[in-house]
Order: C-alpha cells, then structure tokens, then sequence
C-alpha cells in the first residue's frame, strides 16, 4: 500500500497529466513517466504502461469537451486511428527488449524537436501577419493521398506509443496540423479522441506484459478528470497563436527536463 505522502505525489501526477491532455490532447506520459519512476521508484515499463491507463481517462475527458466546442473533425483522421492501433500493439511487445533508461532517453529527444516545429510555427505564423486556412479555420480536404499519409504516420505513432507509454497525442496533434492540414483546435480535440482509442490498444499489450499498476492509476485519474476538463475548458477560449505558442513550449521543456533528469538522477 502507499504511503500519504505517495498518495498526494500521485494525487499531483494525475493532476499534472490533466491539465496536460487537457491543454494540448498530448498524452500526459510527459508527466507521468518521470514523475513515477523519480519519486516513486518506478521501473520504466511499469510507469509507461500505468500512464497509458491514465491517458484513457484524460482523453476521454478531453475530448468531451472539444467536442462541445465543435473542434473535433474525425473522418480524415480515421486512418491515423486504424494505423495507430495496429502500431501500438507492436511498440508494447518490442518495449521490453529496450533497456529502461533508454526509454526515459529516447522519448526526451523525440519531445523536444517536437516542440520546436510548433513553436517556430507560431513564430512564422505571428510575424507573417497573414491568416492561413488554420486560422480561418477550415474544414481539412480528404484526399486518398492523405488517407495513405495518414495510415502510415498513424502506424508509427502506434509504434511509439507501445514503445514510450504516449497516447501518441503529441504526435497524432503534429501529424493533423502539417500533414492532413488541421487548424490548432481542431487538431487538439481530434488528436485526443484518437489518443484515447491508441492509449486503450496500447494498455491492452501493456496488460499482456504484466506492466501496469492499476492502484496507482485509479488513484491518479480522480484528480485527473478534474483537471483534464479545466486544461481543455482554458484552450478552448484563446485564440489558434496563443494555443500552438503554449503547446511548443511545453513539448520543449518536457523534452528538456526528462533529458537532464536522466544524468542528474
């Protein structure tokens, strides 16, 4: 059993994660992994699987609210679902034949240059002065074309889920806006809704494994339901620059910090 002060550590993760998948539909291992395996002495594994648990939860709440908001656009998305899916089960069973600190290492770099590609965006974006179809915030065109570009990139996302824990949130988000052309919002909530069925594909493999602990994810999601909703009630009200500036930044400094951590800890 926990302890009070592992209770309230865990109370905080979840909280943490929310407000992330809240925020950004990214999954919220950036906050989860970290947290669990340097205060709570967590294996790798076994956080990245109970995170993928947790994202269940957060993306499912997440979504709910987008939907609200009408900024979730499936269809043309379906195929990064589809892929994603397939690529999750496979990244699961390979996950166990990587070291554990290559793991907390290799999801830091892929996080970082992540962030800058959304940042820099934001930059273009704002110092350009002009409106593109984001912001006026058209609905994406489906092309057979995208729908293959989608199925693929869906598949590695699946891959990298199974591998790092992520609902693949992050990378589906970065997948929507520059290759099937999704404005920021719209991106956001439908990337949540596809994390949601990735992250449940992926904690099925993780199951399989034996990796997850179930008492500190149920623990966790109280706070993360709450937190979830105010995360995705706040995007929701700033404009498509201010969203995708936060989003940079936070996939940055995420990225950063679980790099560091690793030669610090």
């Amino acid at each position: 059993m926990f302890t009070p002060i592992e209770i309230i550590i865990i109370l905080l993760i979840g909280a943490g994660a929310g407000i992330f998948t809240g925020i950004m539909g990214g999954s919220g291992v950036v906050v989860v992994v970290p947290m669990l395996t340097l205060f709570l002495a967590f294996d790798p594994h076994t956080a990245i699987g109970t995170s993928l648990l947790i994202n269940i939860i957060a993306a499912v709440v997440t979504s709910v609210i987008y939907y609200r908001h009408q900024n979730i656009y499936v269809k043309p998305a379906l195929w990064i679902a589809f892929g994603s899916v397939i690529g999750a089960q496979a990244g699961s069973v390979f996950a166990d034949m990587i070291p554990s600190v290559g793991l907390s290492k290799l999801f830091g770099l892929m996080l970082t240059p992540m962030g800058v590609l959304i940042w820099l965006r934001g930059i273009r974006r704002t110092i350009g002065g002009t409106q593109d179809s984001q912001e006026n915030n058209t609905l994406p065109v489906e092309t057979r074309r995208g729908r293959l570009i989608a199925f693929g990139l869906g598949l590695f996302v699946g891959i990298m889920c199974g591998l790092f824990g992520a609902g693949g949130g992050g990378m589906i988000f970065i997948i929507l806006i520059f290759a099937l052309h999704y404005p920021i919002h719209l991106a956001v909530g439908t990337s949540s809704l596809i994390m949601a069925i990735t992250a449940t594909s992926g904690t099925i493999g993780y199951a399989i494994q034996s990796n997850i602990d179930i008492y500190t994810a149920l623990i966790a999601s109280v706070p993360t339901v709450l937190a979830a909703w105010i995360g995705a009630w706040v995007a929701n009200r700033v404009d498509e620059k201010t969203l995708g500036r936060i989003i940079g930044l936070i996939l940055i400094v995420f990225g950063v910090v679980m790099i560091v951590t690793q030669y610090i800890f």
